[in-house]
C-alpha cells in the first residue's frame, strides 16, 4: 500500500481477476499443440493450513489443506501445456489429463512420476500416446534430514501403454520446473508464512505465473540455443516475440 497508494485488498482483487483471465488465455492459446516428448508431475502446496492440521482441527471447509498443482510440459520447447490445481486424487488426475489431451496433438511420448492414478487416466484420454512411468525408490529419511531431498536408491522404468522409447524416459525437466514454481511464486516457498489463505487466490497466482513463464520470460536454455531471447511460446511457434507484462494483461483481458 505504501508503494502504490492503493489498498492491498484492491491489489489482491486485481491479481485474482487477471489470474482468472490468464486461465482463459492459456486454455485458448495452448490447444492442439504438436508435441514429441511430454513430462508431467505434481508440486505440493497448501492453502490456509496443511492437511495434518486440517485433520487435527476436523475442519470441513472447502479449499483448505493440501493443494497439488499438476503440471504438464513439453521437453523440447519447455512450454507449459496444461496445469490443474486440486487434490492428489483420481478425479483431479483425470481433470488434469483431460486438459493435457486438449492441449496436445500428434503421436508423442508422455512420462510421469509413479502416481498410480495416471495408469487409468492417461490411456483413457490419450489412447495413442506412448506412456511410461519411472518409479523411484527413496531411502528412509530421519528427522534431521526431513526437509532435504530424498536419496534415490533405485529407479524402475515401467511402460504402461504404447511403445515408449526407454532412452527418453525421465522427468528431470518438469521437476526442474517445480523449482521455478517455488522460486517465482512466493506462495509456494517452503517454511514461510507467505502461503495462500484462499484457494481462488492460490489458483489465480499460479495461472498468472504460468502465463508469464510461457509468454513473457525468456528461457535461459532456449535463449542460449537460439542466440536471442526466446520464450517457450516462441519456441513452440505460438508467438514471434517476447510479451511485455502490459501485453500479457491486455491480451488476457481480451481472451
Amino acid at each position: 500500500m505504501r508503494l502504490t497508494g492503493v489498498n492491498r485488498n484492491t491489489i489482491l482483487d486485481l491479481l485474482a481477476l487477471i489470474g482468472e483471465h490468464c486461465k482463459s488465455l492459456l486454455a485458448g492459446r495452448i490447444k492442439s499443440v504438436p508435441v514429441v516428448d511430454v513430462q508431467a508431475d505434481e508440486v505440493w502446496g497448501f492453502v490456509k493450513m496443511k492437511e495434518k492440521m486440517r485433520s487435527r482441527t476436523q475442519s470441513e471447509a472447502d479449499g483448505v489443506g493440501d493443494a497439488y498443482c499438476f503440471i504438464g510440459m513439453e521437453r523440447g520447447t519447455k512450454l507449459i501445456l496444461a496445469w490443474h490445481l486440486g487434490r492428489r486424487t483420481s478425479e483431479d488426475a483425470e481433470e488434469f489429463v483431460a486438459k493435457l489431451a486438449e492441449a496436445t496433438t500428434g503421436n508423442f511420448q508422455i512420462t510421469t512420476d509413479g502416481f498410480e492414478q495416471y495408469k487409468t487416466a492417461i490411456p483413457n484420454a490419450m489412447s495413442g500416446a506412448d506412456f511410461v512411468q519411472p518409479v523411484k525408490y527413496n531411502a528412509t529419511k530421519d528427522d534431521a534430514h526431513r526437509y532435504s531431498p530424498g536419496e534415490v536408491t533405485g529407479t524402475t522404468k515401467v511402460p504402461c501403454c504404447g511403445n515408449p522409447d526407454i532412452d527418453r524416459v525421465l522427468t528431470s525437466h518438469v521437476e526442474r520446473q517445480n523449482l521455478t514454481v517455488r522460486m517465482q511464486n512466493r506462495r509456494m516457498t517452503r517454511l514461510t508464512n507467505a502461503f495462500s489463505k484462499m484457494w481462488e487466490n492460490h489458483s489465480a497466482a499460479l495461472a498468472l505465473l504460468f502465463a508469464y513463464y510461457n509468454f513473457c520470460r525468456p528461457h535461459q536454455t532456449l535463449t542460449a540455443l537460439r542466440k536471442r531471447k526466446q520464450t517457450p511460446a516462441m519456441e513452440a511457434g505460438l508467438e514471434d516475440h517476447v510479451w511485455t507484462l502490459q501485453e500479457l494483461v491486455e491480451r488476457s483481458i481480451q481472451s
